[in-house]
């Protein structure tokens, strides 16, 4: 069994790189410019220089097996064998079998996509069949200790938990429940622990986040019973089950009812379980993993207060281990490389690496007793306060967020825009090319002057205008080339945020984003988006959508300030927003889509605290978009997300057309919208765009007309499922006149297969 845990840890750390080395690599092997080897070589250089950074910070106990080529639940779910058959018999090797359920093949769409819990990072839906078979392979757990040993670093290989990994499943059998599968999948858990043991393992972490969520009697009772049959095999590595995101809640003691050895506490997000675990008496024989450092926000840590908290919870147990709340994947990898942030804002921050420095100083207190701790980072300075938008918050009224009836506005929107049944269009970003990037960076670098960078986007945006016309869509878009990221781009035009240099954080497989930091008061300096969207619509008579990011995506995909309430941020960023959509009507824009693909996410996880979520997130969508005339059409798009448990808030943001992703999950939230009797515009995606394969016509026209049995044709748009940034022309231009011809076939009810697919 094993030794007693490390004073200090963290989760999980940053595979990414500082320098997204990740993405590189991986992105390198699938053009074909590396082999499986030379990836699996840069590959085991990145896990090395992770290891050695913990090593040198002298944290206590360090992770492994956190490193993944695209996904961490994919990882486990192949692990414990849990392959789909539609992958397995498609006769690859194991690598090439990953990436296909991580992207997709031409025969086989990719496993769903959705957000891991309330993060803005994605987790691949692992698929259980009544037949699958689970089987123990420790292979990727035991190489990556093995390489960690050969540097003399011990670590601690982690693994999604049974039961988390059964409710995030989804069953290939029409109401099936893959947690009833959780006695077998046990028994190849115990062969893993088994294997990890021979190979000298001391201590291994299972991920349960699942329970700090709403969870009934029987699955918690499952949790229970899962860690008592863990924690009887003979040969095995001590136990620690880690909690993160929230309260544990009724799962804390039914895990203190079993012998695992470590339980970790998300302090943080579940300042309760502190209160939960006091009520639990004495803790003889365990160690309480206290997260006291928060792994999603990039704020200094007040350690003088979490030191206090950690010494409530040494009080309670025989051995505390100091550790960050979750994961660092969620946060930037190092401060030190930012010498471009103010001073007064850089002072109060701490990326990944400067967060394990907090949680050894905090270990080291806790064991020494000392009181020699940084103060806390003092109050926001005077210069981040806007008294005006203050004042503007103050006056808003209950018809601030209100317009006319969906009715009324749908007339005046088609006498105005006389679109066709079944309109075609896309999410809003067309590929982001290597010479856009370039034209892009040799800008801020001042090699590219202003007048030549507009000329090189305007270019841009005719070629992207005349790609649409000829493929034959009805709205079109300007294709976002001047625009880093969806929020990035707004933050960097706003006051109250600041923007890094190198703040990567990984979203999804090799997609990485760099969050603003909302540090102040946020106010719109100038209008943002009215040049570009303009000079899109003098080259065309179809109308040009005007595109801007809602305040709740805004605030999810930022590292917001922690001193003033959410709600009071996300409105401010709606006014901001309100004054761009008015711009954009007084300029002659039509239509405008104000995307909040951030709405489920940031849901939280318990029941109790929806509604009020709910509320202001949706308060503030209409705040920003309750200020132009009936005859202006608002969209949102809504992306990558389980949308059922938000789906009467859908309803409520009371835009005129919402496009929602719907390929990888079959059409399924249309159910979702006729439970609610949705009665305005919808396009349900039909084009899975983080796959690079091209959906057949014929595919397009069934999901069309399965959404046509739903949605009335006069309220159905075709879209893919998300904007097309991440792709290339060749795909864009074969899958879009699927689309539209798609579109065509289904308006005049020709059968499937009229028209040849492309091949």
């Amino acid at each position: 069994m094993g030794t007693t845990f490390g004073q200090s840890t963290v989760l999980g750390y940053p595979r990414i790189g500082g320098n997204r080395e990740l993405k590189r690599i991986v992105e390198d092997h699938w053009a074909g410019r590396i082999d499986a080897d030379e990836l699996a070589t840069a590959s085991a250089a990145l896990r090395a220089q992770v290891w050695r950074t913990l090593r040198d910070a002298r944290l206590g106990s360090i992770p492994s097996n956190t490193f993944s080529h695209y996904d961490h639940v994919l990882d486990t779910a192949v692990a414990v064998g849990a392959v789909p058959r539609r992958f397995a018999r498609l006769g690859l090797c194991p690598l090439d079998t990953y990436f296909a359920m991580a992207r997709g093949v031409d025969a086989e769409p990719a496993l769903e996509l959705t957000k891991w819990f309330d993060t803005n990072y994605h987790y691949l839906v692992p698929e259980i069949d009544d037949d699958t078979a689970f089987t123990a392979d420790p292979q990727k757990a035991l190489r990556e200790y093995h390489e960690a040993r050969e540097l003399g670093i011990e670590t601690r290989p982690v693994l999604v938990g049974p039961a988390t990994l059964l409710l995030l499943s989804k069953s290939g059998t029409p109401g099936g429940r893959p947690l009833d599968r959780l006695p077998e999948l046990i028994d190849a858990y115990a062969d893993i622990l088994g294997a990890l043991a021979g190979a000298g393992v001391r201590w291994v972490q299972l991920d349960e986040p699942a329970y700090v969520g709403d969870r009934d009697p029987a699955e918690v009772t499952a949790l229970r019973d899962a860690y008592a049959r863990l924690c009887a095999v003979r040969e095995r590595p001590a136990i620690f089950v880690a909690s993160y995101f929230g309260e544990l809640g009724d799962a804390l003691p039914a895990l203190l009812d079993t012998p695992v050895e470590a339980i970790g506490l998300d302090l943080v997000a579940g300042p309760g379980n502190l209160r939960r675990l006091a009520g639990a008496g004495p803790l003889r024989g365990r160690t309480i993993v206290a997260g006291l450092v928060d792994g999603r926000n990039v704020w200094r840590t007040d350690l003088r207060a979490a030191v206090a908290a950690g010494a409530v919870v040494a009080g309670l147990a025989d051995h505390v281990s100091v550790a960050t709340s979750c994961s660092l994947l969620h946060v930037p990898v190092d401060l030190s490389v930012e010498t471009g942030l103010a001073p007064e804002l850089r002072d109060r921050l701490a990326f990944a690496r400067q967060k394990v420095d907090e949680v050894v100083l905090l270990g080291r207190a806790l064991r020494d007793g000392g009181t020699s701790l940084p103060a806390p980072p003092p109050p926001a300075p005077a210069q981040w306060r806007d008294d005006s938008v203050r004042g503007r918050l103050a006056a808003l009224r209950h018809s601030d967020r209100r317009r006319s009836a969906y009715p009324q506005r749908a007339a005046a929107q088609q006498a105005r825009l006389n679109l066709p049944p079944l309109p075609t269009t896309t999410i809003g970003s067309f590929p982001q090319t290597a010479e856009l990037r370039r034209a892009r960076a040799e800008h801020r670098a001042g090699r590219l002057d202003e007048a030549g960078y507009v000329a090189r986007m305007r270019a841009e945006v005719e070629h992207v205008i005349r790609f649409q016309e000829r493929l034959g869509l009805d709205v079109l878009v300007h294709g976002e080339p001047e625009r880093n990221d969806m929020v990035q781009y707004f933050g960097e035009q706003l006051d109250g945020f600041a923007a890094t240099a190198h703040g990567w954080v990984q979203s999804y497989g090799s997609r990485c984003v760099r969050p603003p930091i909302i540090h102040g008061d946020v106010a719109r300096r100038a209008p943002m988006t009215v040049g570009w969207s303009t000079y899109a619509q003098s080259l065309t008579d179809r109308p040009v959508k005007g595109m801007l990011t809602g305040p709740v995506t805004i605030l999810a995909w930022s590292f917001v300030r922690a001193d003033q309430p959410l709600a009071d941020t996300a409105d401010q960023v709606a006014l901001a927003l309100r004054d761009e959509c008015r711009d954009l009507e007084a300029a002659g824009i039509r239509v405008i889509q104000v995307d909040e693909p951030a709405l489920r996410e940031t849901l939280p996880l318990r029941r109790s605290e929806q509604q009020a979520y709910l509320d202001w997130a949706v308060g503030a969508f209409r705040l920003a978009t309750s200020g132009v005339a009936d005859g202006t059409q608002i969209h949102t798009h809504l992306c990558y997300s389980e949308f059922g448990a938000v789906i009467t808030a859908i309803d409520a943001l009371d835009a005129d057309v919402t496009s929602i992703e719907a390929s990888r999950s079959r059409m399924e939230v249309l159910d979702d919208l006729a439970a609610v009797g949705y009665r305005r515009g919808v396009g349900p995606g039909v084009w899975d765009i983080h796959s690079p394969r091209v959906p057949a016509r014929g595919e397009v026209v069934e999901a069309l007309r399965r959404a046509a049995a739903v949605v009335p044709p006069e309220r159905l748009w075709v879209n893919p499922d998300c904007g097309l940034k991440t792709r290339g022309y060749p795909e864009v231009e074969a899958s879009l006149e699927h689309l539209v011809s798609a579109a065509d076939e289904v308006r005049v009810g020709g059968p499937v297969g009229t028209l040849p697919d492309r091949p």
